[in-house]
């Protein structure tokens, strides 16, 4: 029985952030993988923050992907689902980006993680690039 949903997996997350036009990867302070677009972060892997915890235990995450998003509204279309895997923090207010946790990317499809991230990169991307991604790759 074939659905087409293919569950997103944390390799994922790297393939599609690795595979985007003229991407580095650096790692942070402690080793987190931050993938970068002309020196523009788009999709990195948190160190675990006072103010990403888990509600009943008060223990830090320490699975969280911040994703950027190309819009405000577009980060309240992924949070506002109390169901969904997206969230922020007061931390982000204000910042064009959602946060996930590792442990929950297998709620996502592999076509809409691959989508969040390719929109983290257009986000990022100068416009040259963008447009020139967007020539190549138009909407299906």
């Amino acid at each position: 029985m074939a659905t087409g949903f293919q569950r997103a997996r944390l390799a994922d997350v790297h393939e599609v952030a690795a595979g985007m036009p003229h991407v580095t990867r650096v790692d942070g302070p402690l080793g987190n993988p931050i993938y970068q677009v002309g020196g523009k972060s788009f999709v990195f892997f948190r160190n675990p923050r006072p103010d990403a915890v888990d509600p009943g235990t008060g223990e830090r995450y320490t699975d969280v992907i911040v994703i950027w998003v190309p819009s405000e509204s577009d980060k309240q279309a992924l949070v506002q689902d109390p169901d969904s895997p997206f969230f922020t923090t007061k931390h982000f207010d204000g910042h064009p980006s959602v946060l996930v946790r590792a442990s929950r990317i297998g709620e996502l499809s592999r076509r809409e993680l691959t989508e969040i991230v390719q929109d983290a990169w257009l986000a990022r991307a100068s416009r040259k690039r963008a447009a020139d991604w967007l020539a190549a790759h138009p909407p299906r």
